[in-house]
């Protein structure tokens, strides 16, 4: 447990549950497929999602490993013997009348996962991280005097997360739950996508007094969160709500709250259950998991590179801005996609004939740094906005890593400028096809012969001499124009870069 240092301040004490449903085929206890995009309700359902008598769960092997693998990547220590436990707790959508779960040994505990907050790196404590089988979804129609239930949800595996109470703000807990998603993504245990249920989020929020170094004696916890955003400000709300009434001398109730994305604010729901509510005792119909040496080290040689490794390498090695890396970091397939075009850079770059001067060398490595600040960019830009307008990943798109560098290229050699560069990728993305034969069959070849350009540099000062003698007298502005009319004599092929240089040399 963390110790607190005393303040003059009153400081927020956070701790989260966070639920995340992994992605496994079947259920946690049933061979009842697991797919969160089904839309009819009541369909992915069996004889022990539903608790007809005489049936028996089993646990789902994969879903254990994938709790297990998380444990690992969250530096949870991770015991040699587990087991399962029955809650006992109404859940409206739990026809058993129970919740098979884990109470006094879980598959992980001990961890531990560090973030980086305006400069200053916090540890933040994984408390556990257990298993348990998910309850199904009550839908309540509007104006009617009933509820429906769907069980397509219950009994899908789910692990729930479980952290100290390390987080003092809304912008750490938004830090810190994006981390954690990113390692569970990476990992394959889940796709984590909060609008469709698969990572929900808990926070459990009280406030200490001035001079406090113990934990208050009560804490709110706030449901219905379905994004990151929403996560901080309802923090930040109830940060200020418990503040201002520590102030006039009283104590927040502990009570469970929701969050109310209308008035942005949090609404109190009910009275805040104790463990001891709901009388846990070993699952006699389940047997123990015995978790090996050779198990665990099986799993750590599999651990994929984590957001934080990641982090550092595309730093190191690609000199990136922090945001750009960040953003790369928060879409996982973008990533990978990213570092294919990366991949066929560098092998573009190493067809280039040897040997190579110092000078032409350091060119040849700013022009390769180059190529990929614009991958990045393309990548974060354009074909995000491309993707998200279809809501695919970039490996369903038509855009091949291949092609994409290609485009890149092409660019940077002065073939096409930047804007036919937009619209050659737009015919790419919506019908597949390499950027060269694209630019030839559209006509957007870019024009970088000096003589051509300087023919058309001549027309323009001479249909243009009250800009030029602008120009001369101090007016930048008027340069701007001369090299828009020039770009405009040459049908916008012109290369900007030439344009600009000629015309100074012109106009000197």
């Amino acid at each position: 447990m963390r110790k607190f240092e005393a303040s003059d301040e009153y400081r927020a004490v956070i701790g989260f549950e966070i639920h995340v449903e992994l992605a496994t085929k079947s259920k946690m206890f049933s061979p009842a497929a697991n797919n969160p995009d089904e839309a009819n309700p009541n369909i992915n359902i069996d004889e022990i999602v539903t608790g007809q008598p005489g049936t028996l769960p089993v646990a789902n092997k994969e879903a254990i490993r994938l709790a297990a693998m998380v444990g690992v990547a969250l530096n949870c220590q991770i015991d040699e013997w587990s087991k399962f436990d029955r809650k006992h707790y109404f859940y409206p959508d739990l026809p058993k009348g129970y919740q098979i779960s884990q109470y006094d040994q879980p598959i992980s505990k001990n961890g531990y996962l560090d973030i980086l907050v305006n400069g200053v790196n916090t540890r933040i404590g994984i408390t556990r991280a257990h298993l348990e089988e998910d309850a199904g979804k009550n839908i309540h129609p509007e104006g009617l005097p009933y509820s429906l239930v769907d069980y397509n949800r219950a009994g899908c595996a789910l692990l729930e997360i479980v952290t100290e109470p390390d987080l003092e703000s809304g912008e750490q807990a938004r830090v810190f739950l994006q981390e954690l998603r990113n390692i569970v993504r990476y990992i394959g245990a889940s796709d984590c996508n909060m609008e469709k249920g698969t990572m929900r989020v808990e926070p459990n929020i009280s406030v200490r007094k001035p001079g406090e170094t113990t934990l208050p004696k009560y804490k709110c916890e706030v449901k219905n969160i379905n994004s990151f955003k929403f996560a901080e400000a309802a923090i930040n709300y109830e940060i200020a709500r418990q503040t201002e009434i520590l102030k006039k001398g009283l104590t927040p109730k502990q009570v469970t709250m929701g969050w109310n994305e209308k008035l942005s604010q949090t609404v109190e729901q009910r009275s805040k259950e104790e463990a001891n509510d709901y009388r846990y005792f070993p699952e006699p119909d389940l047997p123990v998991l015995q978790f090996t040496e050779e198990y665990i080290a099986d799993l750590k040689r599999h651990l994929p590179e984590l957001p934080a490794q990641k982090r550092a390498r595309f730093k190191e090695e690609y000199s990136l801005p922090d945001a750009d890396i960040e953003n790369l970091l928060n879409w996982k397939e973008l990533t990978f996609y990213f570092e294919d075009v990366v991949s066929e850079i560098d092998e573009w770059s190493e067809q280039v004939p040897e040997p190579l001067t110092k000078k032409s060398q350091e060119g040849h490595e700013n022009f390769r740094n180059t190529l990929i600040k614009a991958a990045a960019n393309w990548c974060l830009q354009d074909f995000s906005a491309h993707l998200n307008g279809k809501l695919i990943n970039p490996g369903e798109s038509s855009v091949t890593p291949e092609n994409f560098a290609e485009l890149l290229k092409l660019i940077q050699q002065g073939k096409i400028s930047g804007s036919a560069a937009k619209q050659v990728f737009k015919v790419m993305f919506d019908k597949g096809g390499e950027p060269l034969s694209i630019v030839s069959d559209m006509g957007l070849e870019q024009t970088s012969d000096a003589g051509a350009i300087e023919q058309a540099i001549n027309k323009v000062i001479t249909a243009n001499e009250k800009a030029v003698s602008d120009y001369k007298s101090g007016q930048e502005r008027s340069f701007g124009f001369l090299v828009g009319m020039t770009m405009k004599e040459l049908k916008g092929k012109g290369n900007p870069q030439v344009i600009n240089e000629l015309l100074k040399k012109k106009l000197a």
